[in-house]
This record gives structure tokens, sequence and C-alpha cells, in this order.
């Protein structure tokens, strides 16, 4: 009788365990889907609203609604890991907060990077077709593994290093190519490439030394992640709202904070809030290849969605550089193995980038 309880414990453990692996494949592409859909339609939501006639809104002011509902979003989801209990939300954000306050403050670092980041996508968007940014976007793989080796001491396989040399030469491609046809009928009047150029440039860079860091200062906390989403979030609203005031102070206190907001503004901001969160679950249950999967089939719906809604003009040079962007992001994400453990355990992903707070991106 003992071998037979046994036995349908057994069963019955294995039979659980079976669910939760066939609940987490589920959650893993749901998850994945999500990311596709979300990174293609907010590059070309942000495209529309910035290049459609009319009123604009002030796209500071877009950067710190995102950190609130950011914000908003993730002390819910605290609350709920406490189960409905205010008390403890109140005590784990006070440890949070001021107990381990050292902590606190280190956030601030990435916090003013992402702040600035967000606020120069505008400003690339803007300039620049949204398929172009969405390709040139990828530049952040490169600045993220370099910051990995610079300041983690990670090491990159020889595949990753060829991968990052074949990116380099599709957004070359894709560059001077957009460049000699940014008089075509994407490009409308008052936009300039090269801003347009040196903003996501500058994105993509300051997208991987605060990627880099947010990891380093991550290792060894025990700290959740909405708990350092809460305090990014706070900082990121603060620097947010210090950035508006500097740039459209003035002219917000004339029209107001909420100016040209239009229900299509509001589906860019909750767009662009449900990115920042997607990417830890993403992070969490998905690998890289899936992600690399994810992003490649982005610029694809992008590319397409770009010819039908703003004209854009897809030719053999384009389609050649964002091949080679696709194929490199592939390339980077496959396992690292290693040849000594290669025979007796399954290969980890190598992954340079953690949870980062936005985006996404």
């Amino acid at each position: 009788m003992a071998g037979t309880s046994a036995g349908k414990a057994e069963t019955e453990g294995d039979e659980q365990a079976t669910r939760r692996l066939t609940a987490n494949e589920k959650l893993k592409y749901a998850s994945l889907v999500v990311l596709v859909i979300q990174n293609a339609s907010v590059i070309l939501c942000i495209r529309y609203v910035r290049t459609i006639p009319g009123n604009r809104f002030f796209s500071t002011s877009a950067v710190v609604m995102v950190e609130l509902v950011k914000l908003g979003t993730c002390l819910i989801l605290i609350l709920g890991q406490k189960r409905g209990n205010v008390k403890e939300l109140a005590a784990c954000l006070y440890n949070g907060m001021v107990v381990e306050y050292m902590d606190m403050l280190k956030m601030a670092v990435p916090s003013l990077i992402y702040t600035l980041q967000n606020n120069l996508q505008y400003v690339a968007i803007s300039n620049l077709p949204a398929v172009t940014f969405q390709v040139m976007y990828q530049f952040k793989i490169l600045t993220t593994a370099l910051f990995s080796v610079l300041m983690l001491k990670k090491s990159l396989s020889w595949l990753q290093w060829v991968s990052l040399l074949i990116l380099l030469t599709g957004i070359a491609i894709v560059q001077v190519t957009q460049e000699e046809e940014r008089a075509g009928k994407d490009q409308a009047p008052g936009q300039i490439y090269l801003v347009g150029l040196m903003a996501v440039l500058v994105s993509c860079v300051s997208s991987g030394f605060a990627g880099v860091y947010f990891e380093k200062t991550l290792k060894g906390t025990s700290a959740s992640v909405w708990l350092r989403n809460v305090q990014l979030g706070i900082f990121g609203t603060l620097l947010g709202l210090l950035a508006m005031w500097w740039k459209d102070g003035q002219d917000i206190g004339e029209k107001g904070f909420f100016f040209a907001y239009t229900p299509m503004v509001w589906c860019v901001i909750f767009n662009q809030a449900l990115g920042g969160l997607l990417v830890a679950v993403v992070v969490k249950y998905a690998d890289n290849i899936l992600k690399a999967f994810a992003a490649s089939l982005s610029i694809i719906i992008s590319t397409v969605a770009s010819v039908y809604l703003f004209g854009f003009i897809v030719d053999v040079y384009f389609v050649v550089g964002a091949g080679l962007v696709i194929g490199a992001v592939y390339l980077y994400s496959l396992p690292k193995v290693n040849p000594a453990a290669s025979l007796t355990q399954e290969p980890e992903s190598y992954n340079t980038k953690t949870i980062p707070k936005e985006k996404g991106s």
C-alpha cells in the first residue's frame, strides 16, 4: 500500500509539473505575441501623432505620464503580491525607500538616463521614418554588449562579435540609403534627418549604459523587480517634470499639461507604459532567441505598415540592410555554448541585458 501511495503521489506531482510547464509555455508565447504587437505599434503610433497636421502635444508631458502610469501599475502589482494588505505595502515601500535609501539613490542614475532616452525617442521618431528608427535602434545591442564587457567584465563569443559586425554593416546600409532618400514621401516638412539620426544614436548609447548599470546595481540585492521599478518611477517622474519645466514650462503654463491630448496620444502613453512592464514578463518566461524573433517580426511589421500608412519607400538596399540587422539580432541571441559543459548539461543562453525599466526598448 505504501508503494502504491508513493507512486500515486509521484504521478500527481509529475502531472502538476507538466501543467505548470504548459502554463509557462503559453505565457511565454502569449507575452512574445503581445511584445511584437507593442514594439511595432508604439513606433507607428508615435510617428503618426507627431506628424499629423494640427496642434502637437508636449512630448515632455507624455514622458511624465508614462512614468506615472508605470509607477501606479507597479504599486498595484506589489499590493497584489501583498494580497491587498495596505500596511504591508506601506512597510515594503518604507523599507525600500527609507531603510535602504542608498539602494534607492542608486536608481537616480538610470532614471536620469532613461528620462533622457525617452525624450530623445520622441525627437528621433519625429524626424525619422518609423521603420528606419526601429532598424537603427537595434544599435543598442552593440552599446549594451560593449558596456557589459567594460563594466561587468563579460566575454562575448566569436559568433557574437561577428553578429555585431553584421549589425553595424546593416545599420550603415540603411542609414546611407535613407539619407539619400530623405526627400521621399515619408520626410514631412519641418523634419531634419540628421537631428533624428543623432537622437537615436544618443538614445542607443544611453540605453546600453543604463541597462548594464541597472544590472550591476541589482546584483546582490533582494528587492523585487516591481519595487525597483517603483524607485525608478519616482525618480523618473521627478526628472521628467524637471525636463518638462526646462523645455516646455512656459508653453505648458499657457496651454495646459494635457494640451492637444487625443485618444491616440493616450494610446501611445499606455502603449509605452505597457512596453516597459512587459519586458519583465518576457525576460522571465522567454529566452533570447524568441525575443530576437519578436524584434525581427516587429521590424517586418513596421516596414509593411509604413509603406501603406506613410508612403515609405522600400528599395533593395533597405531590404539588404534590414535583413542584415535582423540576421545579426538572431545570431547574437544564440546560446553561448561552453564546450567543457556541453556533454553534461544544456548550454545556457547568454544575455548581456537585464530587466530594463522601459523599453523596450
